[in-house]
């Protein structure tokens, strides 16, 4: 039964692919097997994004498709950045690529002499069903951002996130060590057990 990773995003399908290893009777595929159309995240929240990518793929390619959306909320911003987490330091609606070392930049730019530097980082998993099922699962990782980027591993803002309790950044982590704790491995750790039950009934079929 083939499952496609509805994203681009190498780091991503790397973290998803290690968090997913295992399931029996499932064959994964990504874009590289099956190209699709970018999805313009479009949505106000985690959720609604997911959701978007996971029915419009779904719809172009006829595969269940498990899309998930994820960014960074700070607390002395707001929220900021949330679901312009990816494109934060880019003008809206501009195409512009993402930038992950400016986005950074921006966000130390806008906590400069901000003590409260609470943060969370927030996943929202989706899977459709091409029989028009769909199962949703969330994640939260609480943390703090550091006073500046640590570590060469990961993507995104993992340079700048301390979870809490931890003396090292995400991106100070081994791949194991980020899987262990992240926002993405609770919202896909949930999602495996659906995927458990789907297999068992037969329902994972493309038809």
């Amino acid at each position: 039964m083939e499952v496609l990773l509805g994203t681009k995003n190498r780091g991503k399908i790397v973290e998803a692919l290690d968090l997913l290893s295992g399931l029996p009777g499932i064959e994964w595929r990504t874009h590289a097997d099956r190209s699709f159309a970018d999805v313009a995240e479009m949505g106000a929240s985690f959720l609604e994004n997911a959701l978007l990518k996971a029915t419009t793929i779904g719809a172009e390619t006829g595969l269940p498709v498990l899309s998930e959306d994820a960014g960074l909320e700070v607390v002395a911003l707001g929220g900021e950045p949330g679901v312009r987490s990816a494109r934060y330091s880019s003008e809206p609606d501009s195409g512009a690529p993402v930038d992950y070392a400016r986005n950074n930049a921006l966000l130390l730019q806008r906590l400069s002499g901000v003590e409260d530097r609470r943060a969370r980082f927030v996943a929202v998993a989706a899977l459709w069903l091409p029989d028009g099922q769909i199962f949703v699962c969330s994640g939260v990782l609480d943390g703090r951002i550091a006073l500046s980027p640590r570590g060469d591993g990961g993507f995104g803002y993992d340079p700048l996130f301390l979870p809490c309790g931890r003396t090292r950044t995400l991106a100070e982590m081994t791949l194991d060590e980020k899987n262990a704790i992240s926002h993405r491995r609770r919202a896909i750790g949930r999602m495996r057990a659906i995927f458990e039950d789907l297999v068992a009934a037969g329902d994972l079929s493309g038809g």
